[in-house]
């Protein structure tokens, strides 16, 4: 075989190759990044941030909220709950890059849920 006819092969099975991988792992690769749906992400401090999540290359958040608890006002044994988004904080991060050690789980939050009803609202 000449040299020319091996260096294509080559080219063909490493195509076939980054090709099948691909097929294989393109479930995987859907939930790398999370661009339609909000995330919630629970850290070890408490503290609770809902934003869009990308895992790779590291665990990043984007449009990001911070979920507090507040007292209700009319019943002051009860707990309400309020969306801070931090662009509207002093520092204003565009990204929060998370540490792994402190994240205690993060997941995608259901279209249903009352949180995601709330930003998309405050989106339109």
């Amino acid at each position: 075989m000449s040299q020319n006819k091996v260096k294509i092969l080559v080219v063909l099975v490493v195509v076939l190759v980054i090709g099948l991988v691909f097929v294989l792992f393109k479930d995987k690769l859907k939930g790398i990044v999370n661009n339609n749906n909000y995330s919630v992400v629970y850290l070890t401090s408490g503290e609770v941030y809902i934003g869009k999540l990308t895992t790779v290359p590291d665990l990043q958040l984007k449009d990001i909220y911070a979920l507090q608890i507040t007292k209700d006002e009319k019943d002051p044994t009860k707990n309400g709950f309020q969306l801070q988004p931090l662009r509207d904080t002093l520092w204003t991060p565009k990204v929060l890059h998370l540490v792994k050690d402190s994240v205690v789980f993060y997941g995608p939050l259901s279209p249903d849920s009352k949180i995601a009803q709330t930003l998309t609202e405050q989106v339109k």
